[in-house]
């Protein structure tokens, strides 16, 4: 059964944006719907999806289509985007794995 999930307005929009950017990478580079969807591994219609700012396609193929057309999701370069994931991953690492949300205990003494 297919459940129809809500978004928010700013997520909407951030989809929005970000296919156009696609799109407008995708144009800019002379790349038809056809080369592009063939160089990320993907249908025709997934590649349509995310130019129209569809929700639901697999973040891993958005990123990889974004980079493919040169369209930047962080305003970063490579070396500064490898020291701040190397940062985050220690902090990680201090951080709790889990959390937990205690259980209050009845105060049941009248």
């Amino acid at each position: 059964m297919r459940v129809t999930r809500s978004y928010s307005r700013a997520t909407k929009q951030t989809l929005s944006l970000l296919g156009k950017l696609i799109k407008a990478g995708r144009l800019e580079r002379g790349l038809t719907a056809e080369d592009l969807s063939e160089r990320a591994g993907i249908t025709r219609k997934t590649l349509r999806k995310i130019e129209n700012g569809e929700a639901g396609s697999e973040i891993g193929i958005v990123f990889e289509v974004a980079a493919l057309v040169g369209v930047r999701l962080f305003d970063l370069d490579d070396r500064s985007l490898q020291m701040h994931n190397t940062r985050l991953d220690e902090k990680l690492t201090l951080l709790p794995k889990s959390v937990r949300h205690r259980k209050q205990e009845v105060d049941d003494d009248f």
